[in-house]
């Protein structure tokens, strides 16, 4: 507790926010919620200290001041970007809300007012920020025990601006993300205007990202096919002769590349987990590089020695079945 208020001490936004949440406020005071938001993103520690403060206030017994408070959370979702999600989506924070519902906790005495603001909080951000387990798990587990009985309808108010989605079609065209930026340029507030503009700039650089990551995969791609093609082909001509291969240096240098190749695909893989068409371009592209590889090894791997004995052939590389359960893995962890 005292780390707690010590940071508090540090924190320039303490005042503002206490401003910002005035239960004598007659209306929402934007000019101090600007303010608060613009001092999260100039500390080095502003999310984290930003989120205990908010848990407070939005825990505070008097119903004008924890919606005011909720209202500053929103604002802050809405413009102090990925460094404040992750400290929402952590269930320290998480908790906090859900006591505000839960009966043995805040939830005899909270403000039905209050209640309903925290569950559409909680159940936009399962929308928005589905990338966030946790956030969907505390949902989930509100639904499961009964204490939300149903998906609350999203007021206009609700403003955050949902993340990047990765899929096929451009980012402009998503439903969700198209509505907000309307509402928002439609808005006679600065901060709206503001936060359309940053719409719009990060919506062009996960464009700018998206064509950079097909021009990769597409390249490694091409690359991977011409390292096998070749690979297989030298392959095939020793086959035919019946000559004994002999590793030399150019062939040596070839199976090194194709063998290099292959963490490249796992990682193409890693983040292509959305996209269903070039998955299966990866995955036969690594079956196809498995295959000449095992045989360059099969061939090579028993002319070799190393000290008179002959050295045992080289475990298979990974296989299709064997990267899918790394993939799994990896998107588990």
């Amino acid at each position: 507790m005292k780390i707690f208020f010590g940071c508090l001490t540090r924190f320039s936004g303490v005042l503002v926010s206490d401003q910002a949440t005035d239960p004598n406020n007659q209306e929402d005071r934007w000019d101090c919620i600007q303010s608060f938001y613009q001092l999260v993103n100039q500390e080095t520690d502003g999310p984290q200290v930003a989120i205990r403060l908010l848990a407070h206030k939005i825990q505070s017994p008097q119903e004008k001041q924890a919606l005011q408070a909720l209202t500053v959370l929103e604002a802050c979702m809405n413009n102090c970007g990925k460094s404040f999600h992750s400290e929402v989506a952590k269930f320290r924070f998480l908790n906090e809300l859900i006591k505000l519902l839960t009966p043995k906790y805040f939830g005899a005495w909270t403000p039905q007012k209050v209640k309903d603001r925290v569950t559409e909080v909680l159940y936009g951000w399962t929308l928005w920020l589905k990338e966030e387990p946790k956030i969907q798990e505390a949902y989930c587990m509100l639904k499961k025990q009964g204490i939300v009985k149903k998906d609350p309808i999203l007021p206009d108010t609700v403003i955050m601006p949902p993340p990047t989605q990765r899929t096929t079609e451009s980012v402009f065209d998503q439903e969700d993300k198209a509505k907000l930026l309307a509402r928002l340029l439609k808005s006679a507030r600065p901060e709206d205007l503001e936060a359309a503009n940053r719409l719009i700039k990060s919506t062009i650089k996960e464009e700018q990202e998206k064509a950079e990551k097909v021009s990769k995969r597409k390249s490694t791609l091409e690359e991977v096919e011409s390292s096998t093609k070749q690979l297989r082909e030298l392959l095939r001509q020793h086959t035919i002769t019946g000559n004994s291969l002999q590793p030399s240096d150019d062939i040596k240098a070839l199976y090194e590349r194709c063998d290099r190749l292959r963490p490249s695909l796992f990682r193409l893989a890693s983040d292509t987990m959305d996209d269903d068409v070039a998955l299966t371009q990866i995955l036969a592209a690594n079956d196809e590089l498995t295959l000449v590889v095992n045989a360059y090894k099969d061939r090579v791997g028993k002319r070799e020695c190393n000290g008179g004995r002959e050295r045992s052939r080289i475990a298979p590389v990974e296989n299709t079945l064997t990267l899918c359960l790394a993939l799994l893995c990896s998107a588990c962890i």
